[in-house]
């Protein structure tokens, strides 16, 4: 499941940041067999990695082919989202699908739609995977039950993007203002998004345990003695669930709910069956630890701060990209399959950033959360015995797992010897918790400080308005005598406030078109408020900003003026000047009025 939620997080990106454009000459028929086409392939590539899977049987133990078995699992997916790629780019399947009704105006059901191809191709997988798997872990279900347990699994992922999509479609059609100025930057956005989240969170496990049909166990002495334990430790929940997870035959428990009244555990009939009701505590411990160390919220800061960076990080990187001269050639020249390339590349940076973030950053937190829960369990059941016994049986009755580690877990042997540790070192408990601790202060520390190095401070700004100057200055070397381009550049020095560039650059504007009345207001403001005194001329100022005022009697270039009158002594025609200014205005008469006070004393 937890590779799977990388998975869908990268396909909607995928989906949603691509070219659609006009798609001249698009053939219905030619991108539908392509699909097609490129299927037929993906089959092909997905039995040839399953069919040497049994044949491994033979010559490697068992541990070693459920690696091999899990690789080409890895493997398969990773050929789903490269198909679903082509399906998106090369076939123009989003730009089919939003000429659909309603699919163009309402982008959850495009997304819906978009995210449905995907799962096909999952599905597929499990189709074809199902052989190797049954062999592997002693499997009695049916194809059919695999395939579906896999889904019913699996679709809870896209709840949260599903409400989300539906709040924002919603907001937009009813053209609320206020939505739209408080999510009008990065922050706002994340606030709104994140409170929509926490929302979810609480009240996403009662949709979750009907979505998978989970129900109360009956009544029996294991479950009275369960909630005994449970009463006896303080831990608040709603119920405990029977979990019919691939008809309840795999061995696994779980906890969702961050508040009691929606909180659930979740237990498979199998590990009900086959574990003793000491081994039943101890996995309840196991999650009750889950809880009682807030690895839940540890979840949401996660995905937040991963929002908060790569939306900044992202920015930076687009500019990057549209600056560069060989991605310029290709947008400005290039065809539709060209550009679809262009935006192909901008998107594989985020791509890898996700997988990095998710599978390392988040893995390794998740890793040790779950031995942080182990270590709980024993502490509860004042033994490890117990939750290394039930590590153990569910390790062997699972398809010998033992020695099978994940991203997201540690393997059960890894765990079990790391328990064994903690009955010669009883420091271990509290080394490890204080382990947990600092990595999550450094983890704050970094997320925090670069969030505001990129929202709080210019460095983003500036970093941009260098790439942006860069591009502006290899555009001025090909074409020197552009005047437009030394405009823009000169305009973004002054907005960055690097006044003495920018007085550089409007003189050699004036030099190349002494006429240019945007030039000389602009140089005239900089020589008459200039930051750096050094570069302050109040009697050229003057001259400038007449000269500009005769090109052009603009309230902005009054303004220059008036501003030039006044620091030059002349206060009474810097009050005159302001006063024109102000008749002639449409806008910013605020400002125009606030010199005219300021003059005026």
């Amino acid at each position: 499941m937890f590779n799977n939620i990388i998975y869908f997080i990268i396909v909607l990106f995928i989906y949603n940041v691509n070219y659609i454009g006009e798609a001249e000459g698009a053939s219905l028929f030619n991108d539908v067999l392509t699909m097609g086409l490129l299927y037929l392939v993906f089959v092909l590539l997905c039995k040839i990695l399953f069919q040497r899977i049994t044949t491994y049987l033979q010559r490697y133990d068992h541990s070693e082919v459920l690696r091999r078995y899990h690789r080409a699992v890895f493997h398969a997916s990773l050929l789903a989202i490269i198909v679903f790629s082509f399906d998106v780019y090369l076939c123009k399947f989003k730009f089919w699908i939003d000429h659909l009704p309603v699919a163009g105006t309402i982008s959850v059901v495009s997304g819906v739609i978009g995210i449905s191809l995907f799962l096909f191709y999952l599905c597929t997988i499990w189709y074809i995977s199902y052989p190797s798997y049954s062999i592997l872990f002693h499997s009695e279900i049916s194809r059919t039950s695999y395939i579906i347990g896999n889904i019913r699994f699996n679709i809870p992922i896209l709840f949260p993007w599903i409400f989300l999509s539906l709040i924002y479609d919603l907001l937009s059609m009813i053209k609320a203002p206020l939505f739209q100025k408080i999510i009008s930057g990065i922050l706002g956005e994340s606030i709104f998004f994140g409170a929509f989240l926490l929302l979810l969170m609480i009240f996403m496990p009662v949709m979750i345990r009907t979505w998978w049909g989970c129900r109360p166990f009956e009544s029996s002495e294991k479950i009275y003695e369960l909630e005994v334990f449970l009463r006896q430790h303080g831990f608040r929940y709603r119920d405990i669930l029977k979990w019919p997870l691939f008809e309840g035959r795999m061995m696994t428990a779980g906890v969702m709910g961050i508040i009691p009244r929606y909180r659930y555990i979740l237990i498979t009939d199998s590990l009900m069956e086959q574990l003793s009701v000491e081994e039943l505590k101890a996995v309840l411990a196991h999650e009750m630890g889950h809880i009682r160390y807030g690895h839940l919220i540890f979840y949401f800061i996660f995905f937040m701060g991963y929002v908060l960076l790569s939306a900044g990080v992202f920015d930076i990187f687009f500019y990057y990209i549209l600056t560069r001269p060989e991605f310029i050639n290709v947008s400005n020249t290039g065809g539709g399959f060209t550009k679809e390339l262009f935006y192909v590349w901008i998107s594989l940076p985020i791509i890898l950033s996700m997988i990095i973030y998710f599978r390392y950053v988040m893995g390794f937190f998740m890793r040790n959360f779950e031995r942080q829960a182990d270590l709980y369990s024993s502490k509860v059941m004042g033994t490890p015995y117990y939750t290394i016994s039930s590590l153990e049986k569910i390790a062997f009755m699972s398809g010998k797992i033992r020695d099978m580690p994940s991203w997201h877990h540690f393997s059960i042997k890894e765990r079990v010897e790391y328990l064994l540790k903690t009955i010669r070192d009883r420091k271990l408990f509290k080394k490890h918790n204080r382990f947990v601790f600092i990595s999550f202060a450094v983890y704050m520390i970094g997320v925090l400080s670069s969030g505001y190095m990129l929202y709080m401070t210019p460095y983003k700004e500036r970093v941009i308005s260098g790439l942006i100057a860069d591009s502006l200055k290899r555009e001025i070397q090909s074409r020197p005598g552009n005047i437009t381009l030394y405009m823009n550049l000169a305009m973004l020095y002054h907005k960055t406030g690097d006044e003495k560039e920018s007085a550089r650059i409007y003189e050699e504007i004036l030099r190349l078109d002494p006429s240019n009345h945007v030039a000389l207001n602009n140089l005239a403001w900089i020589l008459a408020t200039a930051r750096d005194r050094t570069l302050r001329d109040y009697p050229r100022a003057l001259e400038l900003a007449r000269k500009a005022v005769s090109l052009k009697r603009s309230p902005v270039y009054l303004d220059t003026l008036a501003e030039a009158y006044f620091v030059n002594g002349n206060s009474e025609m810097a009050i005159k000047t302001i006063k024109e200014a102000i008749s002639i205005s449409k806008e910013n008469r605020e400002y125009y009025e606030n010199q005219l006070r300021r003059f005026s004393k």
